[in-house]
């Protein structure tokens, strides 16, 4: 009876090492391998590489941009469905398949996603013949030099609304320019501390006095 349980035992022991053995090799069997994608996005010239170009893994949510010549690379799965996505081009999909190299190297050429509107007419008026009775029924001014009176609240209101154009903006940058390459050298003079502009304050306010 010793003898037997010894043996029932010794099975069960072997049993479970035989198993301990097997379960990697079955999980690296039943498991999907890992390997290095890279690959060059170009646009439909096929010349020069597309930077900025999304390639991802939506299910696993891993992916990478392409760089400045289009170039990327990212580890994937067999298996996995690669999606490769920028603006102004169309979706391209890729399926990484199965092969015994530890790296895959592919070319992606984009398409251009190209949507053509219909052409729109924009008119405020219905026809053309009301057009132009409108344009006459206008009472413009005969003589171009005529005087015309002008609401000042209106224009001030006007001038306050209307954004400004090219060469106000470009004014506006230079005197900010001149400001910040003084403004680098030292602080910005503060006027209340300096004592000449006091002594010119009292003595207008002497001024208005008499």
């Amino acid at each position: 009876m010793k003898k037997l349980i010894s043996q029932l035992t010794l099975s069960l022991f072997l049993g479970i090492v035989l198993m301990a053995i097997k379960a990697p090799e079955a999980n690296a069997q039943g498991g999907r391998k890992v390997m290095q994608l890279s690959g060059i996005i170009l646009g439909e010239d096929s010349v020069a590489g597309l930077p900025g170009v999304h390639v991802y893994v939506p299910k696993a949510g891993r992916g990478t941009t392409s760089n400045r010549v289009g170039y990327f690379s990212l580890p994937v799965l067999e298996g996995d469905e690669i999606i490769i996505s920028a603006i102004g081009y169309e979706r391209q999909f890729y399926r990484v398949p199965a092969s015994d190299r530890d790296n895959l190297t592919i070319v992606v050429e984009m398409i251009s996603d190209t949507t053509f509107l219909e052409t729109v007419e924009i008119m405020p008026f219905p026809t053309e013949q009301i057009f132009k009775e409108a344009v006459l029924a206008l009472n413009l001014p005969i003589n171009p030099n005529e005087a015309v009176d002008v609401n000042e609240e209106l224009m001030a209101l006007m001038l306050q609304s209307v954004p400004m154009d090219g060469a106000a903006n470009h004014r506006y940058y230079m005197d900010n320019w001149i400001q910040y390459q003084n403004d680098r050298y030292g602080p910005r003079s503060n006027p209340l501390l300096n004592p000449f502009n006091w002594a010119n304050f009292f003595r207008s306010l002497r001024s208005k006095k008499k």
